[in-house]
């Protein structure tokens, strides 16, 4: 494979001004010495304040969105707009270090995303974030049978063809890092994570905790039942299942003449037509693999 010899660093900015002139010249500073050739495009999603502004001045690639679409909806939009085959995204609130880009984008040569996992000593996660974030974790790594040190870092380098493929998918929310990861690891792609720090944020985060973490958690559902619907429905068939066995016996030892009661014929049903809904969505699936 030929080696990665340039890179695009596409950033996603809201309202930014107040710090994204010194992650820009941070970026080109690190790209500066890293032999490989770049470009940077800063995406700005309807800001109100200088941040395209500040970012020109930077003589950088500007994207200006009218209004405010979305987090993903910014990086599809600047991916759409890079020359190069691999991308790096990151952000625009000075959290994730710029040194860690040109060995993100050169491990693109073996692996189809390269993720900077949010595992270093200088890690900054706001401690009302943290339960959602391992649950959500936990949640996953059970669905995809993956270990996920990091679920949606937003600093990572990918084949730009590889994650265009499944922008038909991709949301224009935050859960955009969140759902690739999920696409990426449930189709089999080559993925690698790369211990990272991770700085306070300046300025106040756009995230919703509550509201955000109830969209990761449909997400996830959703994403792998595009993918591995088993991984869903036989867990719920197999608990179904469970259900049905003890209603049986309760029936049995508390009713005359082997009587079944009316709910228990429903909830074997219903475990019967979760199992086999399960299959042919998996058949499903594979078919379109197979296409």
């Amino acid at each position: 494979m030929e080696p990665v010899r340039g890179v695009s660093i596409v950033i996603p900015a809201v309202n930014e001004g107040e710090v994204i002139g010194a992650v820009l010249d941070e970026i080109r500073a690190v790209m500066a010495g890293s032999g490989l050739d770049y470009e940077v495009i800063v995406v700005d999603d309807g800001s109100t304040d200088a941040t395209a502004r500040i970012a020109r001045e930077r003589k950088v690639l500007v994207v200006q969105h009218a209004f405010n679409k979305g987090y993903g909806a910014a990086l599809k939009t600047g991916i759409r707009r890079a020359r190069y085959d691999v991308v790096v995204i990151t952000d625009a609130d000075g959290t994730y270090p710029a040194q860690a880009i040109p060995e993100l984008a050169r491990d693109c040569d073996e692996y189809d995303m390269v993720v900077g996992a949010r595992l270093g000593r200088q890690t900054y996660i706001p401690i009302v974030r943290r339960p959602a974030k391992w649950c959500l974790a936990r949640l996953a790594n059970y669905l995809t049978g993956t270990r996920i040190p990091d679920l949606n870092s937003g600093l990572r380098a990918m084949k730009r063809d590889v994650v265009m493929s499944f922008f038909g998918l991709l949301p224009s929310g935050f859960s955009f890092t969140m759902t690739i990861t999920l696409a990426l690891l449930t189709n089999d792609f080559n993925v690698k994570y790369v211990p990272i720090s991770y700085r306070q944020r300046v300025g106040r985060s756009k995230i919703r905790p509550f509201h955000d973490t109830m969209n990761f958690v449909s997400l996830i559902v959703r994403t792998v039942l595009f993918f591995d619907p088993l991984r869903v429905f036989l867990p719920v068939g197999g608990f179904l299942g469970l259900l049905s066995l003890v209603k049986i016996g309760y029936d049995l030892i508390n009713y005359k003449l082997f009587h079944i009661a009316g709910s228990t014929i429903v909830i074997v049903m219903t475990t019967f037509q979760t199992i086999v809904l399960g299959f042919i969505a998996d058949l499903i699936v594979a078919q379109r693999k197979v296409r």
